[in-house]
């Protein structure tokens, strides 16, 4: 008697229900068309809704990582670069050490950066040039670094000190406490990417020359995507103030405008060539070709083309 009862209660329930109501099963596959995307006609247009019963392809999430969670994204950032240059210029001198023969030397540069926010970030690093035939030591010039770097965007303002170490040869070593603004362009220009990448630069010798050594430029990024390649075109213009180091012997002249650079530097990035992951850091293939040429024929300054590959590895 008692199933009778519970019998006739749910006929008397399906009898109360509205004729159009449709039980939909949570383990039905989803239509491949999405309900948003149909005509909203017959029996699709009744369909009352719920959230637990909707075919929305937001209700399947995507497998795997995205691409922004597939690199380093910490508080600590590096970057490391082995060259192989023809001949070593700074500050457009050539300082080969052998009657200015070009010198095929091997150089390091490694750099750590510390993410802090909207504070600014320091860094710290090293830089190395070595030369097996130099006559006094292989290791010509080892220089450490450290700095603050802060964006405020569209500007990044970095500043730091360098100490120049010349192994066997104290007399030369020196130290700079420098500072440069670069402006971040893509704002004015409403890119995505910097267009001019305008900056200016200032180092003052602190400890030896007491001389001032300023410049500017600009630089671009062409960016091939499909191929993983970037060329970076760039160019700078470097004035010094009472500084005698760019002085030529018998000069007493120490100011003006000491030397141009034009450059190209093109970088192949090793993971899309061969398709794997950035996880663990960037592999890429640089080369570089500059040309130097001095301006005022009372200061000290090379005409030199010079450069040459390198490989770098950013995490």
């Amino acid at each position: 008697m008692r199933q009778w009862v519970w019998a006739m209660a749910a006929i008397t329930l399906l009898a109360a229900a509205p004729l159009h109501a449709q039980f939909v099963s949570p383990f039905d596959q989803p239509t491949t068309q999405p309900s948003w995307q149909r005509p909203s006609t017959g029996q699709d247009a009744q369909q009352p809704f719920h959230p637990l019963f909707f075919d929305e392809p937001a209700l399947y999430p995507q497998l795997g990582p995205r691409e922004e969670e597939d690199v380093n994204n910490g508080g600590v950032n590096f970057n490391f670069d082995i060259r192989y240059m023809n001949r070593y210029v700074w500050r457009g001198v050539d300082q080969a050490t052998l009657a200015h023969r070009a010198e095929n030397s091997l150089q390091f540069e490694g750099r750590a950066e510390f993410d802090l926010g909207k504070l600014p970030h320091p860094f710290v690093g090293l830089f190395v040039n070595v030369f097996n035939e130099d006559p006094i030591s292989r290791f010509e010039e080892v220089r450490p670094f450290g700095g603050l770097e802060w964006t405020l965007r569209p500007l990044i303002f970095t500043a730091g000190i360098d100490a120049y170490i010349y192994p066997n040869r104290k007399p030369l070593d020196t130290n700079d406490v420098w500072g440069s603004l670069t402006v971040d362009d893509s704002l004015l220009f409403r890119t995505n990417r910097p267009i001019f990448s305008p900056y200016i630069y200032g180092a003052f010798d602190a400890a030896l020359y007491h001389g001032f050594y300023l410049e500017t430029g600009i630089k671009h990024d062409f960016v091939f995507e499909n191929l993983g390649a970037t060329l970076t075109p760039h160019a700078d213009i470097a004035y010094v103030i009472k500084q005698p180091y760019f002085a030529l012997p018998g000069q007493t002249a120490d100011s003006g405008f000491q030397h141009y650079d034009i450059g190209l530097t093109g970088a192949l990035s090793m993971n899309q060539v061969f398709n794997f992951s950035r996880r663990h850091g960037e592999w890429s293939i640089v080369g570089y070709l500059n040309y130097t040429d001095g301006i005022a024929n009372h200061l000290r300054a090379d005409t030199r083309i010079w450069g040459g590959v390198g490989l770098r590895f950013a995490y």
